[in-house]
């Protein structure tokens, strides 16, 4: 698709459309990004007296470019004029030609820069998985991606009931399934038909509407049993009527919201395994180790939501079963001081979670003893799902009802069990690596050594699209925003050159996108005006820990302790900006007049950390803090903090009307933002990724551009200074905060969706062709040809 008036403008104004696009060629760069076609469009303006260039059709054009590519005389872009739809232009600069090309072409353009080969020399395998999706019902407005079970209850709703009574059949037959624990459920085999499920439906009811409304199975029952019914419709009598009444009126005139509604009730899900391969998994001494972070602490709260939630909805459904959720992860014999060594460890807070740890093997079947980073662990998972397939079917006494990936090495894992199994399956991403480093794809050789990017992308690849549903924390994860594009959308289309270009990889219209935020654990992170609820016995060390001397896990000493504070606590990684911010912070004076700076990152001395890239952020920050002269203002601890004290330091930095920042390059969802919100701190928060869409900019926080920590400083410090002269805004900004997550970020919204979301995949599955049988085939082919050559080649 052209922009409208582009080849008009193009033929009248030659000269000008010429100038634009020689001085592009001009730069002298293979790839110009967004920014850079956005700065060429306004240098040419200004220089050349073209005030009106951006309003031009090829002014509209560069501004929607993604990306440019460059080789004299031709110019190749990727257009993006709305969230989610590509096009690819390519322009002749001495001619003024354009053309629309696909993408295909595109990409092997790109390759040529890299590689300096013709791209149809050799023969490059091209990755499509859109003929297999052609006939599958699609999403077709960008607002509505993220939405996939709304879509597909309305779209297959509809579809199913009216194919000459199959979708009743198909309906009755899965209420017959249901079984647990030996225990049949819903319907039993005297209903043989749909007319006999009607006629059932309506005598149950008459029965029902003469007995107690609290009344529950052991006293209805057998009647209800002699009618063709089984325990699962209710815990009462007026539960049961109402449960009843929505298969009834699906029967009649099905409907979405009612299908939904009444799926909602099935009891389906029993048993849970939750995969998370890599890392230190532990619930003591890991938050820090290598690969150990935001995952672990959102998996635990997760789980503890889910126990709640199905214990909920299992004694609403009447039936008196301790749900099982097993939280799968890799046994580490070498785990020094955690309990990474231990098979099985009971999750806190919870009645039957446990965590399930499984061994990584070598060829020969011995145990890997040592830790071993998640870049590196390809060649281990294949094993790895064969043996945790078999400790869970033991461990759980049966298969489990649903199985939830989690990152890319525990979605891969989830693939193969629930290939394995027959099993439904629940991705989330967390964080995707492709979109944190600019072209790690285009330049995959340069970071193979390190990172093993071309495995992780194939496992991507093939675990977004064998997964039921996939699960995403925010919209701009899915599919970015009009001048982003979004984690999962930069899978659509890209090229590892001299192995192979995606041309269709994932559809970010498919209707297995669902968003789904999760939220802060409210037993921990509760606004500091509770003050019933504070841990006050955690006040002096946490004063000691902010004002006391420096010393081994600790720089700084902060001179006017009196100011408020700007806090911060992350990875000290370098997609994190723990750094960045201290530069920003040492370079405002008005910043630093107005605020001291708190940062708990890391480690203070570089010798305690075993990550090469934490260590050169370590002593990033050491030389900024050395160039800036910090050491009076800033006070950096090097500590991991539970829950608990992490909790109370953030309402102790609320007590004294501080704020807390997340200045990340890039940000998945932002956990620590919702829990400073949670505690009722002010929050400035990175604009690219999931804070965007958790803040609401000048009401529950503050965006700020981490490309330009200088505008950053004077957002934080024009605050501050607006506080001091209306001491009612803190106040006002901290309310908005807590109100804003309260209302969406809490685990007890997450855990009720994404139960209900497991039921309704789980039915569409059964009733129809959603496990999609010809994608599979190609999969295991693409694994086969693909991912298992590139994992074997990953050093073990």
């Amino acid at each position: 698709m052209l922009i409208e008036g582009l080849p008009e403008y193009l033929h009248e104004h030659r000269e000008e459309a010429h100038t634009l696009l020689r001085y592009c060629l001009g730069l002298g760069r293979p790839f110009l990004l967004q920014s850079d076609l956005r700065d060429a469009l306004q240098d040419v303006a200004g220089e050349q007296e073209l005030p009106h260039l951006a309003d031009t059709p090829l002014g509209h054009t560069l501004a929607v470019a993604q990306e440019a590519v460059l080789e004299a005389p031709w110019i190749y872009m990727s257009v993006r004029p709305r969230v989610a739809r590509w096009h690819y232009l390519r322009f002749h600069v001495e001619a003024m030609q354009l053309e629309e090309i696909s993408v295909s072409e595109f990409l092997a353009f790109k390759e040529r820069q890299v590689t300096g080969q013709d791209p149809n020399a050799a023969w490059m395998l091209e990755v499509d998985l859109g003929p297999f999706n052609r006939e599958f019902p699609k999403l077709k407005e960008s607002r509505s991606i993220g939405r996939g079970v709304e879509f597909l209850n309305r779209r297959l709703s509809s579809q199913l009931f009216h194919e000459l009574g199959k979708g009743d059949q198909r309906l009755l037959n899965f209420l017959r399934v249901h079984q647990c624990q030996g225990q049949q459920l819903m319907l039993n085999q005297r209903i043989e038909s749909v007319e006999g499920l009607q006629h059932a439906l309506r005598r149950a009811d008459e029965y029902l509407a003469v007995q107690p409304p609290e009344a529950d199975w052991d006293t209805i029952g057998t009647r209800l049993r002699e009618l063709g019914f089984e325990p699962g419709w209710g815990r009462t009598v007026a539960r049961m009527r109402d449960t009843l009444h929505l298969l009834s009126d699906i029967l009649e005139a099905p409907a979405p919201r009612v299908l939904e509604q009444f799926l909602s009730r099935v009891p389906m899900i029993f048993r849970l395994a939750i995969l998370s391969p890599h890392g230190y998994f532990g619930q003591a001494n890991v938050l820090g180790l290598p690969d150990t972070g935001g995952q672990v602490v959102y998996i635990l709260d997760q789980v503890r939501a889910l126990e709640k939630e199905m214990r909920r909805a299992l004694h609403e459904q009447g039936l008196d079963i301790d749900p099982q959720i097993v939280v799968v992860t890799r046994l580490i014999p070498e785990a020094g001081n955690t309990t990474c060594n231990e098979r099985l460890e009971h999750i806190i807070g919870t009645e039957h979670a446990r965590i399930l740890r499984v061994p990584f093997r070598s060829e020969s079947g011995e145990v890997v003893p040592h830790w071993i980073s998640r870049f590196e662990v390809w060649p281990y998972l294949e094993r790895f799902s064969v043996d945790v397939g078999r400790e869970l079917l033991a461990e759980l006494g049966g298969r489990p009802d649903l199985l939830i990936g989690n990152y890319s090495d525990g979605n891969l894992v989830a693939t193969m069990l629930a290939h394995n199994l027959g099993v439904t399956q629940c991705n989330v991403a967390h964080a995707l690596e492709k979109p944190k480093y600019l072209y790690s794809d285009l330049y995959w050789r340069d970071n193979e050594d390190q990172y093993h990017f071309s495995a992780q992308f194939t496992a991507d690849l093939i675990a977004m699209n064998a997964a039921d549903f996939i699960i995403a924390s925010t919209y701009q994860e899915i599919a970015g925003r009009e001048d982003n594009v979004g984690q999962y959308e930069s899978y659509e289309a890209f090229t590892m050159p001299g192995l192979y270009r995606v041309v269709n990889g994932i559809d970010v219209f498919d209707p297995k996108f669902n968003i789904v935020s999760p939220g802060a654990d409210s037993e921990v992170y509760f606004p500091y005006s509770q003050t019933e609820r504070r841990l006050s016995g955690l006040h002096d060390e946490i004063h000691d820990l902010i004002y006391g001397p420096s010393g081994e896990i600790a720089r700084g000493q902060l001179a006017e302790p009196g100011r408020p504070l700007l806090f911060t606590m992350a990875r000290l990684d370098k997609i994190k900006n723990i750094a960045g911010l201290v530069d920003w912070y040492g370079q405002s004076q008005a910043l630093r007049n107005a605020a001291n700076l708190l940062v708990v990152a890391g480690h203070v001395d570089p010798a305690n950390s075993s990550d090469h890239e934490e260590r050169e952020q370590i002593d990033r920050v050491h030389y900024l803090m050395n160039e800036h002269g910090l050491d009076g203002q800033c006070r950096w601890l090097g500590v991991q903090l539970d829950k608990n004290m992490a909790g109370e330091l953030y309402r102790y930095v609320a007590d004294r009307m501080g704020a807390f920042v997340q200045p990340a390059l890039f940000e998945a969802f932002g956990l620590t933002v919702i829990e400073a919100m949670a505690s009722g701190l002010p929050t400035f928060a990175t604009k690219y990724g999931g804070p965007l869409e958790i803040i609401e900019h000048g009401e529950s926080g503050f965006h700020i551009d981490p490309n330009h920590g200088e505008a950053a400083a004077g957002i934080m410090a024009d605050f501050f200074e607006r506080c001091r002269r209306e001491p009612e805004y803190w106040g006002r900004m901290s309310l908005g905060a807590v109100e804003r997550v309260k209302a969406r970020y809490t685990w007890d919204l997450y855990a009720e969706r994404m139960m209900t979301l497991s039921r309704i995949y789980g039915f569409w599955k059964y009733v129809t062709n959603l496990e999609r049988t010809e994608t599979q085939r190609y999969l295991e082919m693409f694994y086969g040809l693909q991912l298992r050559p590139l994992s074997e080649q990953v050093p073990h």
